[in-house]
């Protein structure tokens, strides 16, 4: 009797919840041009309770390689709130220049080296907004890079906001202006009254806070293919095994490919085509950024079920001359889908794959659909085995699921 997988166990402690909240920009129209994304730790939490790097970390993450910048701005501008660390260069920016506005916090102390990063951030075509702007602070050094300044409404003298505008305009002609904490229809009417261009506040729209199911990707995986990206003669195909070993790093990889740039989408059919895609510098920098936003993330995860799965489909892939990266890939995300508890169309539609790998992974069409049908048919114990019998035999099932399940057992406990 060949051997038979048991079924995927409860997955509560493989995942965690995300969180990230996302604030209406409109313009005099009234109509919806962006959002301030902002963290979030709970469901319910109308503020962050950090604002430290990890907190801006976790937001880019989050935004861009967990939820996809799509799903939370659609075709909208995203504001993304910035500590010095990140000004400074002290942690990169690991997304293309068109995809997001750097917002400077208030709370930052501008000194020379913060005035030099956001110096050459605005040369590297980053637009930078200034949050809260007052006259008369350290902040003022950044004007001649500022795309938007930000001007607080409720609670201030409209005399004194006239003057703060007048005086914005004079100084930095082409400056859009932002209305923030539009708390009452008079806060409103006073911006528009202004000429600010752009509006927020609670009287739009308070923060709306979203939830993503997410792997957490192994902390040692990201450290070992960081020291792999610190190599001077780096090795393309070692580097994507690291990667593909965990399967939260790998679908984190996938998404992040969409930051190389909004305008050039590519689609990808493995786990060497996003790291292209991506390149290593830029690669280098997400898992930076990775590192510092997992430092308070959850434990080690239980990841045997996609992984075995995309081995699985790999070894059989090889036995039928078909690319194997591209077999491991589609067993890699179709257990992620599983191990989340998500529609396998859902994930696809997050991620920029080939249509051959999206075929086989939602409606289990082509060669490699047949395997992923077989796969499942198999795993679903004896009533699956009439299926299986019309796709692949039993043999070559059953032995390429244990090399799997062996590779699995000791992946993991390298990985451990």
């Amino acid at each position: 009797m060949h051997p038979v997988p048991a079924p995927p166990q409860p997955v509560a402690d493989r995942t965690e919840t995300l969180y990230v909240a996302r604030q209406p920009i409109v313009n005099r129209e009234g109509q919806l041009v962006a959002y301030e994304l902002l963290f979030r730790d709970a469901p319910g939490a109308t503020a962050s309770t950090e604002r430290a790097a990890a907190a801006t970390s976790r937001v880019l993450v989050n935004a861009f390689a967990e939820f996809g910048l799509e799903r939370l701005v659609g075709d909208r501008l995203g504001f993304v709130n910035l500590t010095a660390e990140f000004l400074a260069g002290d942690l990169p920016l690991p997304f293309a220049p068109d995809l997001a506005v750097l917002e400077v916090l208030e709370t930052v102390e501008v000194d020379d080296r913060v005035v030099a990063g956001v110096a050459d951030l605005a040369r590297q075509g980053y637009a930078i907004a200034l949050d809260d702007f007052v006259w008369g602070t350290s902040i003022d050094r950044l004007l001649d890079y500022a795309s938007y300044i930000k001007f607080e409404v409720a609670g201030v003298d409209p005399a004194l906001l006239g003057e703060r505008v007048a005086t914005a305009r004079r100084r930095r002609r082409g400056i859009t202006l932002l209305a923030e904490r539009l708390e009452t229809d008079a806060d409103y009417e006073l911006a528009r009254d202004l000429g600010f261009e752009l509006f927020q506040g609670y009287l739009l729209g308070r923060p709306e806070t979203l939830s993503a199911e997410a792997i957490s990707p192994s902390k040692a995986r990201q450290l070992e293919l960081l020291g792999l990206l610190t190599s001077p003669d780096v090795d393309l195909p070692k580097l994507s095994a690291v990667i593909a070993a965990d399967p939260g790093l790998a679908l984190r990889i996938l998404r992040a490919t969409n930051s190389a740039s909004i305008g050039q989408r590519r689609r990808i059919a493995s786990i060497q085509d996003a790291v292209v895609i991506l390149g290593l510098e830029r690669l280098r920098q997400w898992l930076a950024v990775m590192i510092v936003s997992d430092l308070s993330g959850a434990g080690e995860a239980d990841l045997s079920i996609p992984m075995v799965r995309g081995r699985w489909i790999q070894n059989i892939a090889t036995q039928a001359h078909l690319p194997a990266d591209v077999g491991f890939t589609i067993g890699l995300l179709s257990g992620v889908a599983e191990l989340l508890g998500v529609d396998a169309r859902d994930l696809a539609d997050r991620l920029p794959l080939t249509d051959e790998v999206q075929a086989a992974l939602v409606e289990e069409q082509g060669e490699f659909g047949v395997v992923l049908n077989a796969i499942r048919a198999y795993e679903s114990g004896a009533r699956g085995m009439a299926r299986v019998q019309n796709k692949l035999s039993l043999a070559v099932l059953a032995k390429s699921y244990l090399e799997a399940a062996a590779w699995q057992v000791s992946t993991s406990s390298a990985i451990r």
